[in-house]
Formats: structure tokens, C-alpha cells, sequence
């Protein structure tokens, strides 16, 4: 297990259930993802990719195997440390998950609760990240004035604002036209290396998988390494 990756992995099972019910959704799972990477995961419905991204989030225990975020072990983690694993990271979903009786600004504002931040610094923050997803005019807009990429930039701009090491995005593109989503990931690609912040996206969009330094797959609850991006883009 290397300390000085973002992610680190080793032998990661897990299962659902209990008992005859139980049944093992991931097999075996080694990967490392170095700080600074953006790395993509593609395969089937059902093969375990969101089940990998929420155990790599802390937003599950870990069962069996080893996993490390930027050198804190999470195995028999307590829920302080996993909390504290969270402040590094931020998630981007499929579904915004943005709430409708905030604006643009007040819904990326919430991401800086917990921070350590003045109200000044907040708010230029705040501006700053709203610009730099072309958002500047529409700050006081709610969501329900917004498309459906622009909703999509606040919630990118939200993840982003605390400046989190790690960024977890699961299929942040599927509800977006051909445009829409390689802009929304261009967006997200350009202000991640700015603040030399990892990536892992979980996709089914073969449009986007040049953006990635790196692609993996996985089926049937199994990590496998392609040749080539071409392979799955096929």
C-alpha cells in the first residue's frame, strides 16, 4: 500500500447480505490511483463500479481488504475518521442533488459550512468558482431556471469550492447531450489540475474517455486493465 497515492487498494472484497443471501459484488480489487491522476472506470450496468466509488468515498465500511485515502487506512476506520476521510473529497452524482430553494451561489455556499473560512474569502470562493464554470451571470439563478448542463456546473463548482484533494464523480454526464457533457468534464478536467486535485469518474460515456490519463474496467465485480482506450470505445 503506497503512502503518497490519493487512492490506494488491496485485496478489497465486498459483499451484500447476510447469511444464504449473501453474495460477493467485488472480487479482489488492487488499484492504485496516484495524486494528481484523473482516471476513468467503465463497464456494464451492475459490474461494481458504484459500489468501488462509495466504499472509495468513505460512505461505506470496508469489509475486507485494505483501502487507503491519501494515507489514512479506512479498514476498521471509526465514523470520526471516516467523516475526516470525507473533508478531502468531493462528489459529483449523476443527479445534481442540488436543492431548489437555493441559488447557484447559496447551493456552492453550503459546500463551505464546515470549512474554516471567513465570510470574505467564502464569497470570492464562491464568485470565483461560479465564473470559472461560466456561471458569473447566473448566480442568483435557482436550478429551476438553469439547464440541465448548467446545473451540472454547480454542482461541479460545489464539489470543487472547498478545494478537496480527491473528486468522485459517478456518471456525472448521462442526463447531458454530447456538448453539454464534454463540457462539463473539460470544466471539471481544467480546474482540477489547477488545484492538482485527483480525479475518478465512473462512466458510460465513450465520448469522454480521451480526457482520462488513465482508463480501467470492470465486470462482474472484477478490475481489469484494457490495452487501449479503443478496446471499450468500441
Amino acid at each position: 500500500m503506497s503512502q503518497s497515492a490519493a487512492i490506494s487498494i488491496a485485496h478489497l472484497n465486498h459483499y451484500y447480505g447476510q447469511g444464504s443471501l449473501r453474495k460477493q459484488v467485488l472480487f479482489n480489487i488492487n488499484l492504485q490511483i496516484e495524486r494528481g491522476e484523473i482516471l476513468i472506470m467503465t463497464g456494464p450496468s451492475g459490474s461494481g463500479k458504484t459500489t468501488l466509488l462509495t466504499l472509495m468515498g468513505s460512505l461505506r465500511s470496508i469489509q475486507e481488504g485494505n483501502l487507503s485515502i491519501l494515507g489514512s487506512e479506512l479498514l476498521d476506520a471509526s465514523k470520526e475518521q471516516m467523516t475526516l476521510a470525507r473533508r478531502n473529497i468531493g462528489y459529483i452524482f449523476q443527479a445534481h442533488n442540488l436543492l431548489n430553494f437555493l441559488t447557484a451561489y447559496q447551493n456552492v455556499e453550503m459546500a463551505l459550512e464546515i470549512q474554516e473560512v471567513t465570510a470574505t474569502e467564502a464569497d470570492a470562493r464562491i464568485r470565483n468558482i461560479l465564473t470559472a464554470v461560466g456561471l458569473e451571470a447566473r448566480m442568483d439563478y435557482y436550478p429551476s431556471n438553469l439547464s440541465g448542463g448548467q446545473k451540472q456546473r454547480v454542482a461541479i463548482a460545489r464539489a470543487l469550492v472547498s478545494q478537496p484533494k480527491i473528486i468522485l464523480a459517478d456518471e456525472p454526464t448521462a442526463a447531458l447531450d454530447k456538448k453539454s457533457g464534454r463540457d462539463v468534464v473539460e470544466i471539471m478536467e481544467k480546474l482540477a489540475r489547477e488545484q492538482s486535485c485527483t480525479i475518478l469518474m465512473v462512466t458510460h460515456d465513450n465520448r469522454i474517455l480521451d480526457l482520462a490519463d488513465r482508463v480501467i474496467y470492470m465486470e462482474d465485480g472484477h478490475l481489469m486493465n484494457p490495452s487501449n482506450v479503443g478496446e471499450i470505445a468500441q
